[in-house]
């Protein structure tokens, strides 16, 4: 009976960091945006859909995802946990509230205003990522697809598979923008500096999150 309460409280506690990593990224992803430096990958290629489909960011995130929910429900949904459809649900609405609540706050912000902004996103996206990897309650439908790619088809390593999905994130993204009559020069605002440093910067301080703070807490 103790074994069982022990186990229903751990999975209370890891549930909870999920819902609270979810949250955190995609307040970070709303700083994302305000700053316009530049997104991580899958969220250029959401910038650039977003560019060209006329309705909300959150229920746009929610279709997107679920698409990418049923290649992974097809062919491999051990990937699949709480956190995943946390993320799917309730990450682009977030997001959104986030952006909306940024753009009447800082209506133009100027370009140090955005690099603080950048570097907030950056330091809040780690944090909030540091609990939903901790709690591992299934991954997002996003980095699911690199999984299966690697593991389950036998296709590469993890890193080299998600360097390309990344990249064609990246393409798709930009491409979009242009068709939605966006203009080349104002590309950077989704593929930017942000895009190149959450490449780059985010997995050291992930870890530094990770060992400091979710993984004590989580034992």
């Amino acid at each position: 009976m103790k074994t069982d309460f022990l186990k229903t409280e751990n999975l209370k506690k890891r549930t909870a960091m999920s819902l609270f990593g979810v949250i955190v990224c995609a307040i970070s992803v709303g700083i994302f945006k305000i700053a316009a430096l530049g997104v991580d990958p899958f969220q250029s290629f959401m910038a650039g859909l977003d560019a060209l489909v006329p309705i909300g960011f959150g229920t746009l995130y929610v279709i997107a995802n679920a698409v990418l929910l049923l290649f992974a429900l097809v062919f491999d949904r051990h990937y699949i946990g709480i956190a995943t459809f946390i993320n799917l649900f309730l990450l682009g609405y977030i997001t959104q509230f986030t952006y909306e609540a940024l753009q009447k706050l800082l209506p133009n912000p100027s370009i140090p205003v955005r690099i603080l902004c950048l570097v907030i996103g950056v330091v809040v996206i780690c944090f909030g990522s540091a609990f939903y990897m901790t709690a591992d309650l299934g991954v997002s439908t996003y980095d699911a697809v690199a999984l299966i790619i690697c593991n389950t088809w036998k296709k590469g390593r993890f890193q080299y598979v998600r360097i390309i999905t990344d990249i064609v994130c990246v393409i798709l993204g930009a491409v979009l923008f242009i068709s939605a009559g966006g203009e080349v020069k104002d590309i950077p605002t989704i593929v930017g500096i942000g895009t190149i440093v959450t490449a780059f910067f985010m997995g050291p301080l992930i870890e530094l999150f990770n060992v400091h703070i979710t993984r004590p807490m989580l034992k």
